[in-house]
C-alpha cells in the first residue's frame, strides 16, 4: 500500500483560507564552542550538533518543509516567484525544535514578503545552510542574517563557498557569491560560517551531505562553469554542492537539494551510505537537468526509480522535459516544485495541514 506523502500546497489563490499563528519554537541551543570546523576541531551546533563521519546520524520524530520561495507559483497566489530557492525545515526530535533554513533564493525583499504570508517569523529561523555559491541561492544572504536578528547564527557551508565562479558563454559573467554578501558583511550582520567538506549533524536525525562524491558514470555539473585556481582559469566542478538529510523515524530518508550540481543520484547515493538507511521517503529540490540531454534525463529518472521514493518534488533548475519524464514515472508520486508547498513527515498531520 503506498504510503501517503502528506504533500499540502498551502494559500494556492486569493480566496484560500489565511494562515495560522506560527507555533512556539523552543530558543536555540546557540554555539557551544567558538572553534569553527574550518579549523579542523570539532564545533557543536544547535544545543549538540557535531561534525561527523561514518557514524549514523539517528531520527527525526517530525519533519515540516515550506518551500519559501521558487521560481514557479500557481494561479492567483498571494507569493512571489523568484529565479531561485529557499526552503524551510522544520525537525522535531523529543521536545527539541529547530527550523533551518536551506538557501535564501536572490531577492532578499521578495523572500521575506513570502515568510510574512506564511507566518514564518525570521527570529525563529535557528541556522542557514546555503548549498552551493550562485547567486540564486545566495544573494542576500547577510540582509537575511540581520532580519533573523541573532548573533553567532550558524551559516553551514562548503570550505570553497567565496571563490570567483563565472561563466564566459554568452559573455562574462561572476554568478557566485556577491559582495554584498562576502564573509566579512555575513559576520557583521551576525552570522557565525561553519565552513565544512564534511557531514555536519545538526541535530540527531538531520545533517547535511557534506562534499559529495562523483559515483555515476553519466551525471555533471550541469553548466560550463570556470574559477581560478593559482593564477590559472580552471574549470569548476562545483564540489561546494551540498544539501540536507532528514532521516524521519517509521519513515525513512526526505533529502533537501539546492541544485543538485553534484547529480542528484551521486546525492541520493551518498545520503544512503552516510545514514545506513535504504528508504527514501522524499527528494525535494532542484536537480539541474534544464539542459541536460535526453538520455541523461532518463538515465537519471530510470536509478532514482530503483531507490523507490514515496515522493518526488522537482522544479527550479530541473527543467520542463526531466519534469515531464519524472511525471510519467512517478505518476501521483511526483510533484512540481512551487512556491508555497508545504510537505509533513512523521507523527500527525499538524493542524495547519488539515485542508
Amino acid at each position: 500500500m503506498k504510503k501517503d506523502p502528506r504533500v499540502t500546497p498551502v494559500a494556492e489563490g486569493r480566496n484560500a483560507a489565511p494562515h495560522p499563528p506560527a507555533p512556539r519554537v523552543a530558543a536555540a541551543g546557540g554555539i557551544e564552542s567558538a572553534d569553527h570546523a574550518e579549523n579542523g576541531t570539532l564545533s557543536k551546533l544547535l544545543g549538540g550538533g557535531i561534525l561527523m563521519g561514518e557514524s549514523k546520524i539517528g531520527e527525526l520524530d517530525r519533519l515540516g518543509i515550506t518551500v519559501v520561495a521558487e521560481d514557479s507559483v500557481l494561479y492567483e497566489s498571494p507569493f512571489l516567484g523568484q529565479h531561485g530557492i529557499s526552503i524551510l525545515i522544520d525537525a522535531e526530535k523529543n521536545e527539541s525544535r529547530k527550523k533551518i533554513l536551506v538557501d535564501v533564493g536572490q531577492n532578499s525583499a521578495a523572500l521575506l514578503n513570502n515568510m510574512k504570508l506564511m507566518n514564518i517569523h525570521p527570529a525563529e529561523i535557528d541556522a542557514i545552510v546555503i548549498t552551493h555559491c550562485h547567486y540564486d541561492h545566495t544573494q542576500g544572504l547577510a540582509t537575511i542574517v540581520k532580519e533573523i536578528g541573532k548573533n553567532e547564527l550558524p551559516i553551514i557551508a562548503h570550505p570553497s563557498l567565496f571563490r570567483l565562479n563565472f561563466i564566459n558563454n554568452p559573455y562574462l559573467r561572476h554568478v557566485g557569491v556577491m559582495q554584498e554578501d562576502s564573509r566579512e558583511k555575513i559576520e557583521s550582520a551576525g552570522g557565525s560560517l561553519f565552513l565544512v567538506s564534511d557531514p555536519f549533524l545538526f541535530m540527531p536525525g538531520l545533517t547535511t551531505t557534506g562534499e559529495v562524491k562523483r559515483q555515476t558514470d553519466f551525471e555533471e555539473v550541469g553548466i560550463s562553469l570556470l574559477t581560478v585556481n593559482e593564477g590559472q582559469t580552471k574549470k569548476d566542478m562545483m564540489l561546494d554542492d551540498i544539501s540536507v538529510i532528514a532521516k524521519v523515524k517509521d519513515r525513512g530518508l526526505v533529502i533537501v537539494t539546492g541544485c543538485s550540481h553534484a547529480g542528484i543520484v551521486n546525492i541520493v547515493k551518498q545520503s544512503i551510505e552516510i545514514t545506513g538507511t535504504h528508504e527514501l521517503e522524499g527528494i525535494i529540490g532542484g536537480f539541474h537537468l534544464v539542459e541536460a540531454t535526453d538520455q541523461r534525463i532518463q538515465r537519471t529518472v530510470a536509478e532514482l526509480k530503483k531507490h523507490r521514493p514515496n515522493w518526488i518534488s522537482a522544479g527550479h533548475c530541473t527543467g520542463f522535459k526531466a519534469q515531464v519524464q519524472l511525471y510519467s514515472v512517478f505518476h501521483d508520486r511526483f510533484f512540481p516544485l512551487h512556491t508555497g508547498m508545504k510537505f509533513w513527515s512523521g507523527g500527525e498531520t499538524p493542524d495547519e495541514l488539515r485542508k
